[in-house]
């Protein structure tokens, strides 16, 4: 159990292999009331977002307090196990024997990673505190039924996803795309891709829509088609990353995935954080933020003491009055005894499910991981579908995405609300998160963790790292 209000030091000797197998019960330098000290930035909510920028601000060598009203870490984007999956769902009912033990489970509120999170995990050597495990597959759902994404001008021409002649004018493309190199004009073949557009560059090569549909959403990972109209770079970066990720990780898609679950990155940040001196709160009830005459932060107060500090970070939930509803998400968890059919029986894999492809007007995303992350007992199976909500009845639009699945042990609905940030940043110094979307690849997360710094310190994060370092454990 925690001590109610307990503020914790995590300490390491220079030299020596750091172990912090559970953040709850770490090495102890001092134990005390910090309430009554001055602070660079409090943070609330350990969700993933605030966790990672908590770990960024301390690196810096900003003073971080970091708090938050559970009594656990991760927010949104903690991990339960079956009993706590069963409670959070269908009230105190106990989970039936034949799903396993309940502490075999490590149930993600949400999913996966690739790209930016890399960069980010490897900035800040957050990658000791965890064991990935590259996902075995990358698909996309088209003209009914589930293709893996090719990704090359070789796999181009392989795919069944096209006929002859549209793999011939996707292969052109695709090298095009793997040769353009920013800084080398002669790649560019006369093009200015600051001023095409995405949708000029595809038509040069003569695509098919349904191809211009897995590229964009599955490849590029573009959650809508605005993409078409914009300028052409964003997209073919986008391109490169993909493929880029899928060779280095050599495994059959550009995602990997921490063993245990997602739950473990939101504590591998907050030790990150903890190790250069941030300083953590659980349990603290009612933050209040408090401004100056000046309608600027001055502190935050909880349980009748007040911690001072410049800026504020947190998720909308600490400031409802500066925040507005965008959307709503609709999410089923799933239980099964078999992988995805059609995905080469891989036991974790993402399929997206791109919104023309159901009449949509928002893509679907289905994403299932096994015992083989230890995060369900063996022959186990979790998948996650989710979209963003266009109607109230968020079982019916999920309906085809698990009708994808195939038999399920047991399924769990799930809804929330997405809220963005409406004040002025500049004027009060609050620095509000976004809620979560619906995509399980966390390019969206990771951006607007990204922004969220610029913001918070004026600065760029420098996410020119060796990519070499990143490394998926091998079975």
């Amino acid at each position: 159990m925690w001590i109610k209000s307990t503020i914790v030091h995590i300490v390491h000797d220079k030299g020596k292999k750091r172990n912090y197998s559970n953040l709850r019960s770490p090495c102890i330098e001092h134990i005390h009331s910090a309430m009554d000290e001055e602070y660079d930035v409090i943070v609330l909510g350990t969700g993933l977002k605030e966790c990672i920028l908590s770990g960024l601000l301390s690196v810096d060598g900003l003073k971080v307090l970091h708090m938050d009203r559970n009594d656990y870490y991760g927010g949104e984007s903690t991990s339960l196990n079956l009993t706590q999956l069963w409670k959070h769902f269908k009230g105190g009912d106990k989970p039936p024997e034949q799903l396993g033990a309940s502490r075999d489970y490590n149930v993600d509120m949400f999913m996966m990673a690739n790209g930016s999170l890399v960069r980010i995990l490897i900035h800040t050597d957050v990658t000791k505190y965890l064991n990935f495990k590259a996902v075995d597959g990358s698909f996309v759902y088209n003209k009914s039924k589930i293709y893996k994404v090719p990704a090359t001008d070789v796999e181009a021409l392989k795919s069944p996803l096209m006929g002859l002649f549209e793999k011939r004018r996707a292969r052109k493309f695709f090298i095009y795309v793997q040769d353009y190199d920013e800084n080398d004009p002669k790649s560019h073949e006369g093009l200015d891709l600051t001023k095409v557009t995405a949708k000029e560059l595809i038509s040069k090569y003569g695509l098919e829509d349904d191809t211009i549909d897995f590229i964009g959403h599955a490849l590029a990972l573009y959650s809508s088609d605005n993409y078409l109209d914009q300028p052409a770079l964003d997209f073919v970066k986008r391109m490169k990353l993909y493929a880029e990720s899928l060779a280095r990780f050599q495994g059959g898609s550009p995602y990997i995935y921490p063993l245990y679950g997602l739950g473990e990155l939101p504590q591998a940040f907050a030790r990150l954080s903890a190790v250069y001196g941030g300083t953590y709160m659980l349990n603290k009830p009612e933050c209040k933020i408090e401004y100056g005459d000046d309608g600027k932060v001055i502190g935050v107060t909880s349980e009748g003491e007040t911690a001072k500090c410049k800026k504020v970070v947190c998720d909308p939930s600490y400031l409802p009055d500066k925040v507005k509803k965008v959307g709503k998400v609709a999410r089923a968890v799933c239980i099964m005894s078999h992988p995805i059919p059609d995905t080469n029986d891989s036991h974790s894999a993402q399929v997206i499910v791109p919104q023309k492809q159901l009449g949509r007007k928002s893509d679907m995303y289905l994403f299932c991981c096994s015992y083989a992350h230890n995060v369900a007992p063996k022959g186990k199976f979790i998948a996650f579908v989710s979209t963003e909500a266009e109607t109230d009845d968020p079982k019916v639009e999920l309906e085809p995405g698990i009708k994808l699945l195939g038999p399920v042990d047991e399924i769990f609905y799930d809804n929330y609300d997405r809220y963005e940030p409406t004040n002025d940043h500049t004027a009060d110094n609050c620095f509000i998160s976004a809620s979560y979307d619906p995509t399980t690849h966390f390019e969206t997360t990771v951006n607007d963790v990204i922004q969220m710094y610029t913001k918070i310190t004026g600065k760029t994060l420098d996410l020119s790292v060796d990519l070499s370092a990143a490394s998926a454990t091998e079975e």
